[in-house]
């Protein structure tokens, strides 16, 4: 059940000309591409003015490392800089919390990052000295104030709020989940469940519906709202090898994403995508209607997209490598033409490069060994760069020799992948890099300043 909605945000009243009007503002913005940020960030995101200044690196602490805290980790990107390639700042966070992944408010002052484990979220000023986060605020009650859901997975910028999907909920641990909002001050606002079986809240394709939860991305033109399931607290936070080897617990994993209402919060369908999609990324062109994601143990693209009807659909559109076992991939970017996908591979450390021109048929047109291991990628806007790094999750890292840790900074000329500069994490003594963002002294404004929900 749904639990009220305690609006805390000093909004105007949501109308369907706000709402009109919003969409028009981001029709209007979308079409400005000289603003770099990195690609797959929210629609309702104010933008950097021109080049990224600094890759924000949310990091997993290790026991006897440095500090052995989770931390923010700043590292310098900015062209000809004395620092460039190098960590500028570092602010640890209380103990480790498994830190996974984070997102900006729509101002871009603050920035959330969470801990899948501790299910805390902790609110760095980003505004002040963009070289230098500080953290400002703590969310330790997530539970217990959301009413059951844990395992924040991230943050996305909404209107003066953000949206918290995650990965597990606190009565049995499992794969039954929810959607958060808090307001941009950090107070809670309200919580929607997943669909099931037992209550698909009027979704169509309740035979499907799982309750699983991962990603949630919006595209505000078409009022949709999708989002991506994986696994419970239960899994994440066992260790890999023990959890692959117990057939009971490999069947605790998410096979759905859901299309909703994004105005109404409203479940609408229920998409059967077996094999744990995770990332969601959005196409750009304001004529595509469409949505990439990869599911991590099918090794497949999958396509959501509106058909000739208008009516949602989901299909998978490739296969991810031709490697037995499959290759675990992780990870997804698409540049801001629409025309590239880069596909991050955790199982043999490759990152797999599709032309995307067809969504309905993509095709492998590069791939680039990064390490051992990789796990996330973050591409500029303008698609001369991209960002890797490597940390899974604490217990689903390789072991020995395999687990590196490492930022790594490349360019892209459209053909091939070119090392710009290498930074390791455990020589560093900082951790395990997880999550980047992009930072900068130069921001542009907000896209919009209406409320998302009324």
């Amino acid at each position: 059940m749904k639990t009220p909605l305690i609006n805390r945000l000093h909004t105007a009243t949501f109308s369907p000309a706000t709402f009109c009007a919003a969409l028009v503002c981001t029709l209007v913005f979308s079409a400005n591409v000289l603003r770099a940020d990195e690609t797959c960030s929210s629609p309702y995101l104010a933008r950097i003015d021109g080049q990224e200044e600094f890759v924000y690196v949310w990091t997993l602490g290790v026991e006897g490392m440095g500090d052995g805290s989770d931390k923010l980790v700043t590292v310098d990107v900015k062209p000809g800089s004395p620092s460039y390639g190098k960590v500028v700042s570092s602010s640890s966070v209380d103990g480790r919390n498994e830190a996974h992944h984070g997102g900006f408010t729509d101002d871009r002052r603050q920035l959330w990052l969470a801990g899948l484990e501790s299910s805390r979220v902790f609110i760095f000023d980003v505004h002040t000295d963009p070289a230098k986060p500080k953290l400002t605020k703590t969310i330790d009650n997530f539970a217990e104030t959301t009413g059951g859901a844990v395992g924040p997975h991230g943050a996305y910028a909404l209107p003066g709020r953000v949206l918290i999907p995650c990965l597990s909920n606190a009565k049995d641990k499992g794969g039954k989940t929810a959607l958060v909002e808090y307001g941009n001050d950090g107070n809670y606002i309200t919580t929607h469940w997943l669909p099931t079986k037992e209550d698909a809240r009027g979704a169509s394709g309740a035979e499907f519906a799982d309750g699983y939860g991962y990603d949630a991305r919006v595209l505000p033109r078409k009022n949709a709202l999708l989002t991506s399931s994986f696994t419970g607290w239960k899994n994440y936070t066992m260790d890999f090898g023990k959890l692959t080897a117990d057939p009971e617990a490999m069947k605790h994993f998410g096979n759905t994403m859901v299309m909703w209402d994004f105005h109404a919060r409203q479940p609408k369908k229920v998409f059967q995508v077996p094999g744990a999609p995770l990332e969601i990324r959005w196409a750009w062109g304001d004529k595509h209607n469409y949505a990439f994601t990869a599911t991590a143990l099918g090794s497949k693209l999958w396509l959501v997209y509106a058909d000739d009807r208008g009516e949602w659909q989901a299909k998978d559109v490739a296969p991810i490598s031709d490697v037995k076992g499959g290759v675990l991939p992780v990870d997804i970017s698409i540049s801001s033409d629409d025309k590239t996908l880069f596909v991050d591979c955790f199982g043999d450390g490759k990152c797999r490069v599709f032309d995307v021109s067809d969504p309905q048929k993509p095709k492998q047109i590069y791939e680039k060994q990064i390490g051992k291991q990789v796990n996330m990628v973050s591409q500029s806007w303008d698609g001369k760069r991209l960002y890797f790094t490597t940390s899974l999750l604490a217990r689903w890292d390789k072991q020995g020799a395999d687990n590196e840790q490492f930022l790594r900074g490349y360019a892209w000329d459209g053909k091939e992948l070119k090392p710009a500069f290498d930074l390791d994490f455990t020589a560093l003594k900082l951790g395990r890099p997880h999550h980047m963002l992009f930072g900068s002294t130069k921001i542009g404004a907000n896209r919009t300043t209406v409320a998302s929900r009324d």
